[in-house]
């Protein structure tokens, strides 16, 4: 099942389960990085084969060029997980990751080969839910600030100021791409959605979380959580039982 791509640059498999009937593909948010999701892949395995993605630019890929356009990241990711759906797989993705975890699954259905089972979208508005933003465009510090702004005084998002000012160019990117992403009118998956989403998150409102519902032509869910744009990492044990849940439901 796979056991030639354990070393990826783009797949990382913290907690390999190869007997797992199932498997999960975690994508990180903005500037975030696999490890993002090694708790998730701890807590699911081995019932899960946790799949968690690296994006180029940061981390042990910090010397590999970053991607500015959100189709290009898509290609990529799409071109990487071939191989890995030999079994029923699922996408999570948070913010940009949700983004991501929504035009890969777009491509694979189109394509003929096996879409997800199942898509986790979290912290982010449906993909025909537009803002005009530019932080893509600030100085170093104004993309601290926006950092900080959306994980507010959790280390284990921001992380040492010092280390994500050194990523800084990956994170620009990123914020390029999602900033600057449209999405085809009318285009929907026949994966089943689910939505995580905070109360207070400054970048999605329940509305435009709520219009997710519009890109599945399967069925549709929608948990709220207490928090803002990072509520998942006060919600773990929560979002873990209902990704399993799901994913079981689905997948058997």
């Amino acid at each position: 099942m796979g056991e030639q791509r354990e070393n990826s640059a783009w797949v990382r498999r913290f907690h390999p389960a190869p007997e797992s009937s199932v498997r999960l593909v975690c994508l990180p948010h903005a500037g975030g990085s696999a490890p993002f999701y090694f708790p998730m892949s701890q807590a699911l395995s081995p019932a899960i084969d946790v799949l968690c993605l690296q994006y180029p630019g940061r981390q042990d890929r910090r010397l590999d060029p970053a991607i500015e356009n959100i189709p290009d990241y898509a290609d990529a990711i799409v071109a990487e997980l071939k191989p890995w759906l030999d079994v029923p797989t699922a996408f999570f993705g948070h913010s940009m990751g949700a983004v991501l975890a929504y035009e890969v699954a777009l491509r694979l259905e189109r394509d003929g080969h096996s879409g997800p089972i199942a898509l986790f979208a979290s912290g982010r508005r449906a993909p025909s839910r537009y803002r005009e933003e530019n932080v893509h465009r600030r100085d170093d510090d104004g993309i601290v600030k926006e950092m900080q702004l959306l994980s507010g005084t959790d280390s284990r998002i921001l992380g040492n100021e010092e280390i994500l000012r050194m990523v800084l160019p990956a994170i620009r990117s990123d914020y390029t791409a999602v900033e600057t992403y449209r999405s085809e009118e009318g285009a929907a998956v026949r994966a089943p959605i689910t939505v995580l989403t905070g109360d207070n998150d400054p970048r999605t409102s329940m509305e435009e979380a709520e219009a997710w519902r519009a890109h599945t032509t399967g069925d549709f869910d929608i948990h709220v959580f207490p928090g803002g744009h990072f509520f998942l990492a006060n919600h773990s044990e929560k979002i873990i039982e209902i990704v399993s849940k799901k994913i079981n439901a689905v997948g058997s």
